[in-house]
């Protein structure tokens, strides 16, 4: 096959229909290499994002054509060969290598977000049978929990939008793996794949079914209670760790053990702090989640193809820095999505945002954020972050009123610097209601007048930011970890051998896509460690 990358396909040329971009699709990449319209070929699209830079809309895509003749495939690449047409091979995904000797215990993955996930997977897909454990209930139990938190603010501090099944990934928003769970087949191809926080649960309901059906095992509501070394200084490695359910505790044998807990496991740090693993505070962010009406966005970023149904709610990303350095950015942005309540703790309020696979919210929202934290505002604490965005969802649960209400302000007054008393043009979405305030005496400083020097600015580039009647919702003080696990080359603790920190909470990834290679990549490594002196160590043999 031949891959042709790069083409590009005004809007205006084609119909509106799918059907009518798959025809210009088609003629654009045999004309790439030509090709007569009408020549015998197949076109499978690999990748399709959308350029609407400038007001001109274009999408930008690349294809594998098969022509069923390789020699003739051949001869046209070496005619036409350059960066845009290249041999295609399709990849062929697969599990890791069974290791050549398995060993005395099983894993123990700590977490089933996507990084546990995706990691007990690996390792169960490779005849290791391991143990996942997760804090939080099945993906069904926390979706009941999660509806009953909006509805009455009830909050259950194992199931919510923070803990169970799945992880924050779920009801927040390897691909291949994703899509044959049931994710679809478009996150393949889109260069911003979304699932949807109503179809992810379900994704990973299927995931785990396979790691059942290839011997791995899910213990729920299950709590990691410690951890157990042998040696010491530089020679400790994992012995044991202890687990609660239902009341009873049980200690399990373990030389690899996998932590994956996600960002907002505040305790699972706190045990590692007592046990001596190395832990650093590490940067992160907080600021607020800003709302604007979807078609705001769309007319926008796509000009007068607004409507078109090829392309669907628009996202954003845009950044300034202010003068006094530090930079005010969209982060994790919803399109057609909600304001999500993602506390995880008695007393502290957490927003979040997520969108449906529809996208067809009324609102768009996203978060906006300035840079805090870090060794550098910590440096003898490595769970100073972790102090400040307690300090800070406490804080705005007070001022929401004690019912996880959360604190709110229209953009045209907080860049006036004055409290806003109820509600524009926009409604917030947020589902525990807001409470109209100030948000000044609440975020700190220096994040308040960067995001108030940025805000004129973005509004340059994006004109709905100018809106003095967009909402401002705090605060989003969870957007990654301010926590770092540091780790060797082969991803195990600097400070414990056969420990292995993963995913967003080790602050190793950024996102559900890169917290499931993470996963893998530890799995991979757990593998590879399986040689014959780990055997005979693990065998008691000298």
């Amino acid at each position: 096959m031949i891959e042709v990358r790069n083409l590009r396909i005004p809007l205006e040329s084609i119909d509106g229909t799918p059907l009518g971009e798959a025809r210009a699709r088609r003629t654009r990449a045999l004309r790439a290499l030509g090709l007569r319209e009408d020549a015998h070929a197949e076109i499978h699209l690999l990748k399709r994002s959308i350029d609407a830079r400038k007001q001109r809309v274009r999408l930008v895509e690349s294809v594998a054509v098969d022509l069923g003749d390789p020699s003739r495939e051949a001869k046209i690449i070496a005619r036409r060969g350059s960066r845009d047409v290249l041999p295609h091979t399709p990849s062929v995904p697969a599990w890791p290598h069974a290791p050549r000797h398995a060993p005395s215990h099983r894993p123990v993955v700590v977490g089933a977000g996507i990084a546990g996930i995706f990691c007990a997977l690996a390792l169960a897909h490779a005849g290791l049978e391991p143990l996942l454990v997760e804090l939080g209930p099945e993906t069904a139990l926390r979706r009941e929990a999660i509806e009953r938190f909006n509805a009455s603010g009830e909050l259950d501090e194992h199931a919510n939008v923070q803990f169970g099944l799945g992880g924050a990934g779920a009801f927040t928003d390897g691909k291949r793996a994703l899509a044959e769970a049931g994710a679809g087949k478009r996150i393949l191809s889109d260069a911003k794949p979304h699932i949807g926080s109503d179809v992810l649960p379900g994704v990973v309901d299927a995931l785990v079914e396979d790691l059942r059906a290839h011997g791995g095992e899910l213990r729920l509501e299950t709590r990691l209670v410690d951890l157990f070394t042998e040696g010491s200084g530089s020679g400790r490695r994992m012995r044991a760790v202890e687990l609660e359910h239902a009341g009873l505790v049980e200690r399990i044998p373990a030389r690899c053990v996998v932590l994956a807990t996600g960002h907002s496991s505040r305790g699972v740090f706190e045990l590692l702090e007592r046990r001596g693993v190395a832990l650093e505070a590490k940067p992160f962010a907080v600021g607020v989640r800003i709302e604007h009406p979807q078609d705001d966005v769309n007319r926008a970023l796509y000009g007068h193809f607004w409507e078109s149904p090829l392309l669907g709610a628009a996202p954003y990303a845009i950044a300034r820095r202010a003068q006094n350095g530090l930079r005010c950015f969209s982060f994790c942005m919803c399109p057609g999505g909600q304001v999500v309540a993602a506390a995880s703790e008695a007393g502290g309020v957490v927003t979040n945002g997520a969108s449906l696979a529809a996208r067809n919210g009324e609102n768009a929202n996203a978060a906006l954020l300035v840079n805090v934290g870090g060794p550098e505002e910590f440096p003898d604490d490595p769970l100073g972050g972790v102090a400040l965005q307690r300090m800070l969802e406490r804080a705005s649960f007070e001022r929401g009123g004690g019912c996880f209400a959360a604190p709110a302000q229209l953009v045209g007054d907080f860049i006036e610097k004055r409290a806003s008393s109820g509600a524009g043009s926009v409604t917030p979405s947020y589902p525990r209601g807001v409470a109209w305030t100030s948000l000044d005496d609440l975020l700190p400083e220096t994040v308040a007048s960067t995001m108030r020097e940025a805000l004129p600015a973005m509004a340059r580039s994006l004109p709905f930011f100018a809106n003095p009647e967009a909402p401002l919702t705090a605060p989003e003080s969870r957007s990654s970890s301010p926590v770092r696990l540091p780790r060797t080359a082969d991803g195990q603790s600097v400070s414990v051998a056969g420990l292995y920190p993963v995913g967003e909470g080790a602050g190793w990834a950024g996102g559900i896509m890169s917290a499931a290679a993470d996963g893998m990549r530890a799995a991979c490594a757990i593998i590879s460690s399986l040689d014959e002196r780990e055997w005979a160590f693990d065998n008691g043999i000298s």
